[in-house]
């Protein structure tokens, strides 16, 4: 973190990190303003300041018991996908997370996480394992740009998943979801005749329920402090494994929920 960043330029980002753990815009929320909180009214950490603030969103989940049990006998009793999407730990999905999703290195994970670098290589090895294995679905791809379109829908089929239709307006998007009834849909925020793929998504949420994963290079048009916010996002350009582990949280969020 250089010494330009400031407190302002992350909030958005540890917001984004507490709800993809929790699976909930106001859970995540709360987390994130007791860690500010706790970082900035007790001793100055000898930590860098990044570190330290994700550390203590970490310390708050922990502590509230919002991040999603992992396996269980109850898992041996339940249905196949939710079986698959259980097997996710919550520490292996919080080091994929901090290094997939927040760009944060292995080493500085183990300090966020207070474990050692062989340690958190060890979950992220496994949590690449269980992305992999998870049960496909249907989805929805929103978005006008055909190369990134493309490259989406290879990364989308290579998790084992079934790209149904690929939109490139708001009509087109809605019509798509409406038709094929996806499990996911992937969306841009700005669609090829000027349309919003954020009033699609907004249209298509109002009769159809669906995790959405917006995928943008305007992040801060959607992480705006109001309400509602998507509880997944990936900034452009983005990572082929940070999409990888957003599509199994997304996923993973939908089933509990239901």
């Amino acid at each position: 973190m250089s010494s330009g960043d400031s407190l302002v330029t992350l909030v958005p980002y540890l917001r984004r990190f507490a709800r993809a753990l929790t699976g909930s815009q106001e859970l995540g929320d709360a987390c994130v303003v007791t860690a500010l909180e706790v970082v900035l009214g007790g001793k100055k950490p000898n930590i860098p300041a990044r570190i330290a603030l994700y550390r203590s969103v970490l310390a708050e989940v922990n502590a509230k018991d919002a991040s999603p049990v992992g396996p269980s006998t109850r898992a041996s009793r339940t249905a196949p996908m939710e079986r698959n999407l259980a097997v996710l730990t919550p520490m292996g999905r919080q080091a994929f997370l901090l290094v997939a999703m927040e760009e944060f290195t292995v080493q500085d994970a183990a300090l966020v996480m207070e474990m050692s670098v062989d340690d958190v290589t060890s979950l992220l090895e496994d949590a690449g394992q269980d992305i992999a294995a998870q049960i496909a679905t249907d989805v929805v791809i929103i978005e006008d740009e055909p190369l990134i379109a493309i490259d989406l829908q290879t990364l989308v089929e290579g998790l084992g998943h079934r790209v149904v239709r690929v939109a490139r307006t708001e009509r087109q998007a809605i019509d798509a979801v409406m038709q094929t009834r996806p499990g996911l849909v992937l969306a841009d925020i700005q669609l090829a005749d000027g349309s919003s793929g954020v009033d699609a998504v907004n249209e298509i949420l109002r009769t159809y329920s669906v995790p959405v994963i917006f995928i943008t290079a305007f992040p801060e048009r959607l992480l705006t402090g109001s309400k509602p916010e998507p509880t997944f996002l990936i900034t452009k350009p983005y990572q082929t494994d940070a999409v990888k582990a957003v599509i199994s949280q997304a996923l993973f969020f939908d089933v509990r929920r239901r």
